[in-house]
């Protein structure tokens, strides 16, 4: 037997109804806020992530899935959805259209890292990427598009964490103060943290190793070293979320994964998976279009797992809505009645009344407790009588009551029990 590769997983039929409804809450989210969904390729040339995430991050020296193609060119599957975004905004010459350019992605990701609880090496992320705007109501829009999804599917035990890490200008400062404050602690720091020293000691903020951890605790903020365009910038954030009453905390600790990233970053974070875990994180990225080979173009955005977010509705104990189940069973009680099931089924079809009938031969009394199985709302019986009579006998399962109904007014009947 061949079995699925670690760190995947399949979604089967009993458990694609939870993916539906989390797709379709973001797409009608995002359609609220006037995002159109962009669709970028699975793999893109490796150059891509490493002009845009940044060589000195995890992703990039760890995660990524990179080979050569049969032309010997370097092929990455894509770890993230906001460099190929951005590519395409590039490409398709989608800054030549009016300003803001709204998008949202749904997409498959992937990462070699351990697999663990909301985290696969393949797993799926829903994006929001807003171009064209340098406004900080745009980074407060951003953030009120994910609180919105998320009240939406009912999640409330979130906080919202959000910091500046500046723009290039005042990063320079911030990022001696960090050399100066690490040197004198390199002894006890992990081996990538020692190298990020001098080539982005930013990144030490984000180490996932306990003595890093226990190291930055204490570490310059960024807050205090912002110029005083970040500064304003970030206070106008804070003043946007305080006036839509979207309740925040301010986490100098906050620097996100990605090296795009300037000014605003932010995540929120749930207990509601059995322990704090980032449910949501993005920010500010005004570099990123230009580091990939385009014109200086601001942008904001965020992206969130959606098999993290089925974990926290899941542990939460929220609905999903229903599993499919359909509106009528047609179970043909002889031979001569299977052909008319076919029949039947297509019409309640074309009427769009979902439909289902037996082509197992199971017996009568084989198909009722399928039919059960299935929670389909009603079945429809044809036996002998109701063939000559041109007709199909009707029981509501939620009910038991059984009637008799005209073939061609099972339509009718069907959409007025709606």
């Amino acid at each position: 037997m061949i079995n699925i590769p670690k760190g995947t997983k399949d979604v089967l039929p009993s458990e694609s109804y939870k993916w539906h409804y989390i797709e379709n809450t973001v797409r009608e989210v995002a359609r609220l806020f006037g995002a159109n969904e962009v669709r970028t390729p699975t793999f893109e040339h490796t150059e891509l992530f490493l002009r845009g995430v940044g060589d000195t991050t995890d992703i990039v020296n760890k995660e990524m899935y990179t080979f050569e193609d049969k032309g010997n060119r370097s092929i990455t599957l894509k770890p993230e959805g906001t460099a190929g975004v951005a590519r395409a905004f590039i490409e398709n010459s989608l800054f030549n259209a009016p300003q803001p350019t709204k998008m949202y992605y749904i997409t498959p990701v992937f990462r070699y890292e351990r697999p663990q609880a909301g985290r696969l090496r393949e797993h799926h992320q829903f994006g929001v990427e807003f171009y064209g705007s340098f406004a900080p109501q745009a980074d407060v829009e951003v953030m009120s598009l994910a609180k919105s999804i998320f009240a939406k599917l009912g999640i409330k035990d979130l906080q919202l964490n959000i910091n500046s890490i500046g723009c290039k200008s005042c990063r320079k400062d911030y990022n001696k103060a960090l050399k100066d404050y690490f040197s004198s602690k390199i002894d006890k720091m992990c081996s990538t943290c020692k190298d990020r020293l001098d080539k982005n000691p930013l990144r030490i903020l984000d180490c996932k190793e306990e003595t890093c951890k226990a190291i930055v605790k204490d570490a310059p903020s960024t807050i205090d070293y912002l110029c005083d365009d970040c500064k304003s910038h970030h206070e106008s954030v804070c003043k946007g979320l305080t006036s839509i009453g979207l309740d925040y905390v301010v986490n100098p600790r906050i620097v996100r994964g990605l090296d795009y990233y300037t000014r605003t970053v932010f995540e929120f974070i749930s207990t509601g998976i059995g322990a704090q875990g980032t449910v949501c994180g993005g920010g500010r990225y005004n570099d990123l279009v230009e580091q990939v080979g385009g014109k200086s173009t601001p942008a904001v955005g965020f992206g969130m797992g959606i098999e993290r977010l089925i974990m926290v509705l899941e542990s939460l104990g929220l609905s999903f809505g229903e599993p499919y189940a359909p509106e009528v069973y047609i179970a043909p009680m002889c031979e001569e009645a299977k052909d008319i099931a076919l029949v039947i089924a297509n019409n309640l079809r074309a009427n769009g009344i979902s439909a289902e009938f037996d082509i197992m031969d199971r017996s009568f009394k084989a198909q009722m407790k399928y039919a059960d199985k299935l929670s389909a709302n009603f079945v429809a019986i044809i036996g002998e009588d109701e063939l000559k009579a041109d007709k199909v006998a009707i029981k509501n399962m939620k009910t038991g009551e059984q009637e008799s109904v005209e073939r061609d007014k099972l339509v009718e009947f069907i959409q007025s029990k709606k």
